[in-house]
This record gives structure tokens, C-alpha cells and sequence, in this order.
């Protein structure tokens, strides 16, 4: 049969293959890991978590607005949002002079179920905004990220004083909307049998979120890098994303499960019925400004899972918008390096 570039032959897949490797050799060589592309000091630590501190980027001017704090997800590891120095959310934010922080979770410690969310929420995450107020001199700006964006909004309904602007990215609010399949697969699973033996591994996180698409996630994308011909970047991006997609952390038996629980099974938050430390986490206390970015193509968190956050705040500086991207796609690709960062950084300048 004719080769086609719809039909790559074996020595082209061989080639490839060899290419990768090559690649993700150096890459490993190099120190292309979980340090990111940025330069970063820790700052604090606290049980398993890190505080990071960004350094600033050389010639960048200071800008006028109160330092940002990036919370990450639990499931996944932060490095993502600063993957490549041409595939980083965070170096366009340090080029426009913002003070940048971020929370590394680590791993849970072990053995044991590990913390719950309310250590996550008021120590862990209330502890970093703590110390970024004490060396900025002021409230924070929380940049949060998919479910650490739900965290984020739980820190600010408990503790609005503390944070000056909310940011965020990929977030749901609404968990049991009609299109959230991941939702919907999550609302059947014996949570208590599921972590009876401890710390869920971070591999079968991995595999689960492989197979809500798993053409698209486990085939498909093998296809257009073989058809399209990568050269050496392209290949690097790939390999480095690559890496990041598994090296997911495991997740403790205690807060996952309070996770799925409240938010995936029971939908606790936009009902104001979700509690952390004998408190009440009341969405219409976020009253703070706040910019909500969510994406079109997003299999994780669907649009209709965050688009329409702003009616349960109590904020009157609500600000959301559509990128036309895929979930990791908001963090990595063209597309969103185009219009993320750009937003974000136009946003923050308005409100100095």
C-alpha cells in the first residue's frame, strides 16, 4: 500500500518513536521537569505542601496590584502552567510585572487517609495567603486552577477580606449539569469502598481521565503528530506534555473522598451546604472582582459546569469568558497562550 500522510509506514513511526525518545532523554538531561521553565525560590513549607516565590523576569516593570497566588489542582501537578518557555501561562504574567506565587501540594504523606479539605482549604492554602500578605504587604490576587479553583472559591467565601481579586481557570460550580459526563461516571462510585485501602494512586487517576475521550486521549493525538510531520519544538512540546499528563500525584483517601462526596455526588456547593471547619462555605460572600475563564471544548469541566458562576456570587465585578480550547489546551496550546494570559494580565490592570 502507497504511504500517505493519512497512513504513516513503519519506518516512519519507527523514526518518530526514536525521535521521542531521543528527546525526552535530553529533556531528562536537561532538568525539564517538574522545576518548570521559570525561575523560583521556595518561600515556605508547610506538612507536604511548598510555597513557591516566581523571581522576576529581567526588565520587567513592577505592576501596581497585589501579588497573584496560584492554586493547582490536587490531582495534577502544577508544572503544566509553566511547561516550556514558549508553552507558559505564568511567563506572560511575570514579563507584565506581577509579583507570582504558587502552591506545589506534594505528595500525601503516608501511611494513613491524610489531610481532609478543610486542612487544604484553612491551613494549606490559608497558610500560603498568609505569607504571600506578609511579604507583599498586602491582600492577594487567588489564581485558581480547575478543582483548585474550587478551592479558591472556598477560601475567599470564608476569608473575603484576605483576598483582593479572584481568578478562575477551568472551575466548576455547578457539578451536576446534563453534559458533565465525568460527573455523571463519578456520582456511581462507592466512595468508601473505592479509598478503603488508603491513598488513591495517581495512575488510576490518569486512566480515568483517558477514558472519557479515549480515542481523542490515547490514539488520536499519537495520529497528528505522526501526519503532521513535527519538527524538533513541536516534538518537545509533546514529550513534555506528555510527561505532565502522567505524573499525576496520588490523591489522600480523606480529601478525595470529601471531594466526591460534597461536590461530585451531592453538588453541596452552589446549595451553600458545604462546611470546613464547622463553617458554612457561602458562595454570595464573594463579593470581591473576579474573572472567570472556562473552555469551549472542555471534557473535564464542561461550559455549562462554570459559565454561569457569577449568579451564585455575591460579587458585582463578575467577569466571564469562553475560550475556544480544550482543558489542558487553556494552559498549553496556541490558543490559549494567545488569549489566557492576555486576559488575565488586561483584567488585573483595570482593577489597580
Amino acid at each position: 500500500m502507497r504511504k500517505t500522510r493519512d497512513s504513516p509506514g513503519p519506518g516512519l513511526l519507527g523514526e518518530l518513536a526514536a525521535r521521542a525518545a531521543a528527546t525526552a532523554q535530553r529533556l531528562q538531561e536537561a532538568g525539564s521537569s517538574a522545576a518548570g521553565a521559570c525561575a523560583r525560590e521556595v518561600v515556605w513549607r508547610y506538612g507536604t505542601a511548598t510555597l513557591y516565590r516566581y523571581l522576576p523576569l529581567p526588565g520587567a516593570r513592577p505592576a501596581r496590584a497585589p501579588a497573584v497566588l496560584v492554586c493547582f489542582a490536587l490531582v495534577n501537578r502544577p508544572w503544566i502552567l509553566d511547561l516550556r518557555p514558549q508553552r507558559s501561562l505564568l511567563r506572560p504574567l511575570l514579563a507584565a510585572g506581577h509579583a507570582l506565587y504558587l502552591i506545589d501540594w506534594g505528595d500525601p504523606p503516608v501511611p494513613g487517609r491524610g489531610p481532609g479539605l478543610v486542612q487544604y482549604v484553612e491551613e494549606y492554602l490559608g497558610g500560603c495567603v498568609q505569607q504571600v500578605r506578609r511579604r507583599s504587604g498586602g491582600p492577594v490576587t487567588l489564581l485558581g486552577v480547575c478543582q483548585g479553583g474550587v478551592l479558591s472559591l472556598c477560601y475567599a467565601a470564608l476569608h473575603p477580606q484576605r483576598v483582593a481579586r479572584l481568578i478562575t481557570l477551568t472551575t466548576p460550580v455547578d457539578f451536576h449539569t446534563p453534559d458533565n459526563l465525568l460527573s455523571k461516571w463519578v456520582r456511581q462510585v462507592d466512595v468508601e469502598l473505592l479509598l478503603s485501602g488508603g491513598h488513591l494512586p495517581g495512575a488510576l487517576l490518569t486512566r480515568l481521565f483517558i477514558s472519557l475521550l479515549p480515542l481523542r486521549l490515547a490514539q488520536h493525538k499519537y495520529i497528528r503528530l505522526l501526519v503532521g510531520e513535527p519538527d524538533q519544538g513541536t516534538l518537545e512540546d509533546f514529550v513534555s506534555l506528555e510527561r505532565w499528563i502522567f505524573d499525576n500525584p496520588p490523591q489522600a483517601a480523606r480529601a478525595l473522598g470529601e471531594f466526591v462526596r460534597w461536590f461530585y455526588q451531592q453538588n453541596r456547593l452552589i446549595s451553600g451546604e458545604v462546611r470546613l471547619g464547622g463553617r458554612r462555605v457561602d458562595l454570595r460572600r464573594v463579593r470581591m472582582p473576579v474573572l472567570n475563564l472556562y473552555a469551549r471544548d472542555d471534557h473535564i469541566v464542561p461550559p455549562s459546569a462554570s459559565r454561569d458562576m457569577g449568579r451564585y456570587l455575591g460579587s458585582d465585578d463578575y467577569s466571564a469568558a469562553q475560550i475556544d480550547t480544550g482543558h489542558i489546551g487553556m494552559y498549553v496550546s496556541r490558543h490559549g497562550a494567545a488569549q489566557v494570559p492576555a486576559r488575565i494580565v488586561a483584567w488585573l490592570g483595570e482593577r489597580t
